[in-house]
């Protein structure tokens, strides 16, 4: 296949690149929220008079002017007793009770940007604070008031599924059993470009640029939200900078912002400032795990018992069920007899949690692969020796789980085998032994991260493709897919050079445009190859099918004489040819295709991660860092690398540094801005060094399994596990995420006294 490198970055590296903000048409008016300073509160009084009065200000809407316009909808969940979740709107402005720090209340739009923030500050806005709880546990005590009323016990929804009274035999008469609780933190997505809109009232239709991952999905929820058909609205999503499952849909600012430009028939654009974000934007994780690992007198998994509480934040809505997609992660790439999870979402007076980088594939390695961690050190055995006995061997496959997952293909003892020499694990014990010359306490992490991709896994998704020909031979490519930083510009163009043969300069690249295509999956789990690129690819395949049978028709051939190869079409044995500009001709040639694979996909692999502490600071540093990762067929190295990388950065990240913090007497974040919400830097980060190890699949054509989350479902253990290696000797077994200085200086304390 033709590789190149990325083909995006030259322009987005040298400032060229093209975003939201960059869109700033004549006439154009600017959006501002005021927000609720309250986690929980009712708004008393609200007067926007003074603030209209104010220079350049062309509006303010409050709830009275928008209705009953609203978010989210019902699921298909549970409370005890059989009982359907509750339905919680989330008001686009709320005009009754705040439920968290942030809630939009009132939207000014002005001339300028500084007028709509200089008329915020003169909006008169009452509340009557009322008490706040922003600690799920707490929600759930015993005479804790409801955040709904519908749910009296904070309670949301109870998912439960595996052999319970099988797990519990195996708890009662193992011959180990390892408990952990594992807190598992909340953190903000932070993407380089924060979530944006740009609205243009054009006659009966509504154009949009916003800031989405999911340009189909977006526009879908606005009409929706508006009340009007989805062909009223075009939006075209340019370059974006990350999504990260943030920029899944349309959010209550975004529809804000649509609506007012159709009220007042003008532009209307509204770019989030980072403070903004940080306070008001939707948050990932939150997920508070107890386990129970049961294993024989030999080391033997037998049994595996989680229990989730959730923290799911004021709304319930479908992104609120990530943990419970993913949750078959619990299995791991292990030979367990039986397991067993409850999952229950708990109110509190918090942004809600949504799908956010692995949307609770990491939650759910995290708590499995750590707590195999305490097992290892309880019966006296290497991790990796443990981890290595109870794997699923390849003759296995197709290996279904105790639960819920069926792995259709993978090598698991082949990729430990691959990373034991690449991460050089024979050559630990010097490592070691030179930190501890140095004052440094030195040690290792094992995760074996496995992944669900292109999933739902009991859905797999779907997406489309289109490839044109024209008269001059030029491939025009329209994807339902869309690039937010993977890379997915260079390699469709390169698989289409190299199964069509045309010229990088006859290519053209669409995306992201709700015009151009009927319907587009966009960007999400881990599915850019192997649901979109196969689409891609068999919309290519088609390409070459139909142009065949004109070239039987041009060359005066029968159909099983022509050939095809290095973009040409010809008679077999003899020199006559057609080309892609003379097969296409004026009418062009169009390969249009929706593809949804039989099953999803399950990368997976072994991240090995050294640390050195020092004990006098508890400073952590991440010394040297090796994956080797089970992807299926490699398209591009330097993209799949890299999304290894990113991946690995915000598994690190949330493992040492980050996590959204809030008062828990007022439910104030604490966490407002850089300075206190603490984001990975480059010298946080190590050189990072990737291998692969392809067991290709057979759901796809491709045999391409993934690789957009597979970095952070492996870096947030394998940090972790190595930090804790590394305190092991002095009689530290476990510390919570974040692993902060002051953390783990606190923990070696505790342990020398």
């Amino acid at each position: 296949m033709v590789r190149r490198g990325r083909i995006e970055d030259d322009r987005l590296l040298l400032g060229k690149g093209r975003y939201t903000a960059d869109n700033l048409p004549e006439g154009c008016l600017h959006a501002a929220f005021l927000r609720s300073p309250y986690a929980h509160a009712k708004l008393t009084r609200l007067s926007v008079d003074a603030a209209k009065a104010m220079p350049g200000i062309a509006a303010i809407f409050t709830a009275a002017d928008l209705g009953p316009l609203r978010t989210g909808g019902k699921i298909a969940l549970k409370r005890s007793g059989g009982a359907d979740a509750p339905f919680t709107p989330r008001q686009v402005l709320i005009d009754g009770i705040s439920r968290h720090v942030g809630e939009p209340v009132a939207i000014v739009i002005a001339q300028t940007q500084a007028q709509a923030q200089d008329a915020i500050e003169a909006i008169e806005a009452e509340y009557e604070e009322l008490p706040a709880i922003v600690d799920p546990r707490d929600a759930l005590a015993p005479g804790a008031a409801p955040i709904w009323g519908e749910a009296p016990d904070n309670i949301a929804f109870i998912w439960r599924h595996g052999a319970v009274g099988e797990v519990d035999s195996y708890l009662k008469s193992a011959a180990h059993v390892v408990r952990l609780r594992c807190p598992i933190t909340r953190v903000s997505a932070a993407p380089m470009e924060g979530r944006a809109v740009l609205a243009v009232p054009a006659g009966e239709r509504l154009e949009a640029i916003a800031a989405t991952q999911s340009p189909f999905g977006w526009r879908d929820s606005v009409a929706a939200a508006l009340g009007i058909a989805k062909e009223a609205i075009h939006l075209r999503a340019e370059d974006v900078g990350g999504g990260f499952g943030l920029k899944a849909e349309a959010t209550r600012e975004e529809i804000a912002t649509c609506w007012a430009a159709r009220k007042l028939g003008k532009p209307v654009r509204w770019i989030a400032d980072r403070a903004e974000s940080l306070v008001a934007d939707d948050h990932g994780r939150d997920v508070d795990a107890e386990t129970a690992l049961a294993l024989d007198a030999d080391g033997n998994f037998l049994a595996f018992r989680v229990d989730y509480i959730v923290d799911i934040g004021a709304y319930v809505s479908g992104r609120s069920t990530g943990p419970i997609n993913n949750i078959g992660g619990i299995a791991g790439v292990y030979r367990t007899k039986a397991i067993t999870a409850e999952v229950r979402g708990v109110f509190t007076h918090s942004v809600p949690t949504v799908p956010y980088r692995g949307a609770g594939r990491p939650d759910a390695t995290y708590v499995l692969e750590r707590t195999i961690d305490l097992a290892a050190a309880k019966l006296g055995i290497d991790p990796f020796e443990l981890r290595r006995r109870n794997l699923v061997q390849p003759d296995a496959m197709p290996y279904r789980t105790p639960f819920l997952f069926e792995y259709d293909s993978g090598d698991f003892p082949a990729v430990m085998e691959t990373a034991r020499g690449f991460a050089d694990l024979a050559g630990f014990a010097a490592r070691k032994a030179e930190s501890a010359k140095n004052g440094k306490l030195r040690g290792v992490g094992f995760c074996n991260p496995i992944e669900v991709a292109g999933g739902p896994f009991t859905k797999p998704g779907a997406d489309g493709a289109r490839i044109e020909i024209d008269a001059q031979g030029r491939a025009h490519i329209f994807t339902g897919a869309m690039s937010v930083g993977q890379g997915l510009e260079t390699v469709w163009q390169d698989m289409l050079m190299d199964r069509m043969g045309i010229a990088a300069d006859k290519i053209v690249y669409r995306q992201g445009d709700t015009d151009l295509m009927a319907s587009g999956k966009g960007s999400g789990g881990s599915g850019g190859l192997s649901v979109s690129g196969a689409s891609v690819a068999l919309a290519m395949d088609k390409a070459i099918e139909d142009g065949k049978k004109r070239a039987a028709e041009k060359l005066e051939a029968a159909l099983a004489d022509i050939e095809f190869g290095d973009g040409v079409f010809r008679i077999a044995g003899t020199d006559r040819v057609a080309s892609w500009a003379e097969i296409a001709g004026p009418e062009g040639l169009t390969a249009d295709v929706h593809f949804q694979p039989p099953a999803v996909t399950f990368p997976n692999g072994c991240h090995v991660c050294e640390v050195e502490v020092d004990p006098e600071t508890g400073a952590v540093e991440v010394v040297s860092y090796a994956a080797v990762e089970d992807i299926g067929n490699v398209m591009n190295r330097q993209i799949a690398e890299g999304q290894i990388h990113g991946g690995v950065a915000q598994g690190l990240g949330q493992a040492l540094i980050e996590e959204v913090v809030h008062d828990p007497a007022t439910g104030q974040v604490l966490t407002g801005s850089f300075m206190d919400y603490a984001m990975p830097r480059a010298t946080d980060m190590p050189m990072i060094r990737i291998a692969t190890h392809a067991v290709p699949t057979k759901v796809n054509l491709l045999g391409a399994k993934g690789v957009g989350e597979a970095g952070t479902v492996g870096a947030l253990t394998a940090v972790v596990n190595a930090a804790c290696a590394a305190l092991a000797p002095l009689g530290v077994t476990h510390i919570d995420m974040p692993l902060t200085p002051y953390r783990i200086w606190a923990a070696i304390q505790a342990a020398r006294a």
